[in-house]
């Protein structure tokens, strides 16, 4: 009885140090990060930044040859815009007023360009846009062509590894200079006299103002 009862403890013991071993073995290992999932590699800044720069500089063309299709593919759906006068934008109207034509003769000029690198998929993109009009104004007796000049600050996602913009804000640069002398009016309040201005989009093309119509041209003397 005694041999009997001295093998079944035996056996019982022996069965649980073999779980206790396998059972402790077969535990994963917290600390063993490379098991679960491997780390995301480092962007490739520079293919990255020379990837959207080729985008931004393409705006003068996209503009010029009024290709709404270029915008179609480089602009998100659901892209959050702001144009300089604060107003909001779509991506429809982006690619109306691209395909309208009204900008076309006016030549631009992308400067400045910077682009923040944030991971493999996302990056911020600053600029500075000049648009010479093909309207003018008299000063002091000579022909000045208008220059506007506008800030932007687009942000890219690459989405099925294609970069779409899905936000973008632009303001106007406003260089000092004097202010300008008021008129009186039969109200008795003072207006100046504005010349002809241009909307600059958040993608770097310009539209024209949804405003009441621009004075006439001044013909050169």
């Amino acid at each position: 009885m005694r041999e009997y009862f001295s093998r079944t403890m035996l056996i019982a013991l022996s069965g649980g140090v073999a779980l206790m071993f396998f059972g402790c073995a077969g535990q994963p290992n917290p600390n063993n990060t490379n098991a679960t999932a491997a780390a995301e590699p480092p962007p490739d800044k520079p293919a990255i930044e020379a990837q959207l720069k080729a985008l931004e500089y393409d705006w003068p063309r996209i503009v010029k040859e009024r290709d709404g299709t270029a915008v179609e593919k480089l602009e998100a759906d659901d892209i959050m815009l702001v144009y300089p006068d604060g107003s909001e934008g779509t991506k429809e109207q982006d690619i109306k007023d691209i395909e309208s034509g009204d900008l076309a003769s006016d030549p631009q000029e992308i400067t400045d360009l910077t682009v923040n690198v944030l991971d493999n998929n996302t990056a911020i993109v600053r600029s500075r846009t000049k648009v010479a009009g093909d309207r003018y104004r008299i000063v002091d007796g000579k022909c000045e062509t208008i220059l506007h000049e506008f800030r932007s600050v687009d942000t890219f996602v690459r989405r099925d590894g294609q970069w779409q913009m899905v936000a973008s804000a632009t303001v106007p640069v406003r260089a000092p200079g004097p202010a300008p002398t008021p008129s009186p009016t039969p109200g008795g309040s003072p207006s100046a006299n504005v010349s002809p201005r241009a909307k600059a989009s958040a993608v770097l093309k310009v539209s024209p103002l949804r405003a009441p119509s621009p004075p006439a041209k001044t013909t050169p003397q």
